[in-house]
């Protein structure tokens, strides 16, 4: 007869999910409504388990008692919510690669630099970057020569270390457009994909908070931020938007997710295409 061990549950009462709250705003800006107790209480209940802790009121003093930081890391790696594809939202990619033959064309003429630098900030497990990284290969006839750089950041270790990986599973690979799962994706002896050494070696990942210090300097020529601010408040929206527009280069491009847009904001940004702006004054 088989025997069922029951898994343990943890209540989490309303002072208990307010304190989650503040801590995953003042940390990340994540903003949590009250509909995400459910969810907060399901994932975290695994964290709980896992560190054998008896209550949310321990836990919780774990967190804040840690001088490392890590708790919170794992924290948020066990709320956030990643949902991506290769290739989401094509029109993105599309011009992308218009802009990008655009500057292989003027720098043929020596009126612009043979290098490129875009950033991923919200990589999750690494569609995105990886796709800007095809696109760059299939716009561009030849790389000799051309220095490219694409930044892939995001605040959940768990994601990095499946990008940085770069295997997935075969489905991943249903979408893609004709000639580029043979063209950039290796067959693993389980029968997944995983991204070639060329496509691998444009992309360099690492984890950042967007609402703490950035290290890197930029200019940016295109940023991606996809379906990442629906996440934050209007106010700290408009923080981030301000501070991409720093990081960007002259005429430079920011991408953000279908549901977001910019509209009847002073921001810096004039809209090119749908959730497709270009960085003016």
């Amino acid at each position: 007869m088989a025997i069922t061990t029951k898994v343990r549950e943890f209540n989490l009462t309303d002072a208990q999910f307010d304190e989650v709250r503040a801590l995953v705003r003042q940390t990340a800006g994540i903003s949590l409504g009250d509909g995400k107790r459910d969810l907060v209480r399901s994932r975290l209940n695994k964290r709980l388990r896992s560190l054998g802790v008896e209550s949310y009121d321990e836990y919780l003093a774990m967190v804040r008692g840690d001088k490392s930081g890590q708790e919170i890391i794992h924290l948020l790696d066990a709320i956030s919510t990643n949902v991506t594809n290769f290739f989401r939202e094509p029109a993105h990619f599309d011009y992308l690669g218009e802009i990008l033959r655009e500057r292989e064309a003027a720098a043929a003429q020596g009126r612009g630099p043979r290098s490129i630098r875009i950033w991923s900030a919200g990589c999750s497990s690494g569609e995105e970057p990886y796709t800007i990284a095809m696109t760059v290969l299939e716009s561009i006839s030849s790389l000799k020569g051309w220095d490219v750089k694409i930044l892939a950041t995001d605040i959940s270790t768990n994601v990095l270390d499946k990008a940085g990986r770069g295997v997935y599973p075969a489905e991943a690979g249903a979408k893609m457009p004709r000639g580029v799962l043979g063209k950039y994706f290796e067959r693993s002896d389980d029968g997944q994909i995983a991204v070639n050494r060329q496509v691998r070696g444009l992309v360099t990942f690492g984890r950042l908070n967007l609402m703490g210090p950035w290290p890197m300097k930029g200019p940016f020529d295109a940023i991606f931020c996809r379906n990442v601010m629906i996440y934050f408040e209007k106010a700290t929206q408009m923080e981030l938007v301000g501070r991409y527009h720093g990081m960007l280069a002259q005429n430079g491009i920011l991408f953000i997710g279908h549901s977001e847009n910019l509209t009847g904001h002073a921001h810096g940004f004039k809209s090119v295409r749908p959730t497709v702006y270009r960085k003016v004054g």
